[in-house]
């Protein structure tokens, strides 16, 4: 199916979401999206799916205009969205989740929609049980079932929106295959990235956008300078590996042992010394996110010990991990993070200490001004969370964490944000570290972890290695030891 949006503009308030965009995407053809957090690239995606609706202009499907008035008018326009939070049922089964949307009366046949599954399973390889529970899959996993749905729905028009974030790079090999045997079989694939690598390695071609703009496009061989320049107006570089660690130890883990009925780690021993930054690296669900959750307080250990600055703290309950100057920001932002339907402000008053009965809601708003404009956040104090681009609701977790914090724990920390954001906020992170406190993280980028890491684990099944110096560890050693080699 060939798309065209002509002229689109989007306001929100004073802000000028997207202006006079023009986008065509012929059928077989996947269109890479690029542009900076904030650039307007998932406002239009979200006008294409029906989620929201534009303030002027058309959309064309294969040459006629029509009316997207919902998510569920654009699938049976034949257009579904991947968005960057997966939008499934995680206390459902697969097979119900594959029924979400489908007109199929009050009893559906589910033994017909196993057997649509499996025939889709087949074209692409993949390998999910229909019986099991989407709690239990991992973040590739589920969107595959989401893929998955969107094309026993009858979609021929998928846009994907930041779906290399949170998956590692086994299952973005699997879901770029996927991408182009669908584009040979006629879809029209959009892919939105800020990642240069991603877009560079699968489109056929690359819209470039900028402050609710289309700016620029490209075609292959792609100029990494170029795509780079058109994004933030200049050329962006990586700032130098500074280490803010010292000799003093901050937290003791000493022979811990997790379990849950997934995964076993046993006896794994780590000194964190203030100021240090650890990064945990591994497939998905080989036990870092087990271990970060531990050392929170938000999973207790079957064994062994946690101490910080001396304090035991295994075993006790979470209130006790966050007095003693822990803090943990978790990945799924919309789940765990954040609340939907509250402002800024609302979040800000509830992540910070209150010395009062009552809320002192002027002082609330100076605060959250404060913060929006310290970490650059695009919102203003009664934005709604849900309203802001997953970047800047990166950005709004951060902002609301405590100062001081004795150890951070993060969860791809810059997951969704462009590289000038991600540049900025592990300066902020680094500035926490200049102060003594200690970082943990889990990511899926290599370069990341090897560039913003004092030490490194890496999890394997459940195994964890020696910690390794990130100064004298290269991609490929590290994707050895994720492979399993070498432990």
């Amino acid at each position: 199916m060939n798309v065209e949006l002509v002229k689109i503009h989007k306001y929100f308030g004073a802000v000028h979401a997207n202006n006079d965009i023009s986008l065509s995407v012929e059928s077989g053809e996947i269109q890479g999206i690029l542009g900076e957090n904030g650039a307007g690239k998932s406002t239009l995606m979200k006008i294409l799916s029906g989620y929201i609706h534009a303030d002027e202009g058309v959309i064309l499907l294969d040459g006629k205009p029509v009316q997207i008035q919902s998510p569920s008018d654009a699938i049976k326009h034949g257009i579904g969205m991947l968005h960057q939070d997966p939008l499934d049922f995680p206390p459902m089964r697969i097979v119900d989740n594959m029924l979400v949307g489908h007109e199929g009366g009050l009893f559906p046949n589910k033994r017909e929609v196993v057997k649509a599954l499996q025939e889709l399973q087949r074209q692409f390889d993949f390998n999910l049980d229909p019986e099991a529970y989407v709690d239990s899959l991992t973040v590739g996993e589920r969107q595959q079932l989401e893929i998955l749905r969107l094309l026993w729905l009858g979609a021929r028009v998928l846009i994907l929106d930041e779906p290399t974030t949170g998956i590692s790079a086994s299952q973005k090999v699997k879901l770029f295959e996927t991408l182009k045997k669908l584009a040979k079989q006629g879809m029209s694939i959009i892919f939105v990235s800020h990642k240069l690598e991603d877009v560079e390695g699968l489109c056929h071609k690359v819209a470039v956008f900028r402050q609710g703009e289309l700016v620029g496009s490209a075609l292959p061989p792609y100029v990494t300078d170029n795509l780079v320049e058109m994004m933030f107006g200049r050329v962006v570089t990586l700032e130098e590996k500074i280490f803010h660690g010292c000799d003093e130890p901050a937290v003791e883990v000493k022979s811990l042992s997790i379990e849950d009925y997934r995964i076993q780690i046993r006896d794994v021993n780590l000194t964190i010394n203030h100021g240090e930054v650890i990064g945990l690296a591994g497939m998905e669900g080989s036990g870092q996110r087990h271990f970060l959750r531990t050392l929170g307080g938000l999973m207790r250990p079957v064994g062994g010990e946690i101490q910080l600055r001396g304090r035991r703290l295994s075993g006790k309950p979470y209130r006790d991990f966050l007095d003693a100057g822990v803090s943990y920001v978790p990945a799924s932002r919309m789940e765990e993070g954040l609340i939907p339907g509250l402002s800024l402000t609302e979040h800000f008053i509830l992540s910070g200490e209150q010395n009062s009965f009552f809320v002192d809601r002027d002082q609330a708003v100076v605060v959250s001004q404060e913060r929006i404009q310290d970490f650059n956040i695009k919102g203003i104090p009664t934005s709604t969370v849900e309203s802001l681009s997953g970047g800047n609701q990166q950005r709004a977790l951060l902002a609301m964490l405590r100062n001081p914090v004795d150890l951070l724990l993060l969860e791809h920390p810059t997951r969704g944000l462009d590289i000038e954001s991600a540049i900025w906020i592990w300066g902020k992170l680094k500035d926490r570290c200049k102060q003594k406190t200690s970082i943990v993280f889990i990511s899926s980028d290599l370069e990341e972890i090897l560039h913003y890491s004092d030490r490194i684990l890496v999890f394997y099944n459940g195994k964890v290695s020696q910690p390794l110096d990130a100064a004298t560890t290269t991609v490929d050693q590290l994707g050895q030891l994720i492979g399993g080699k070498g432990f």
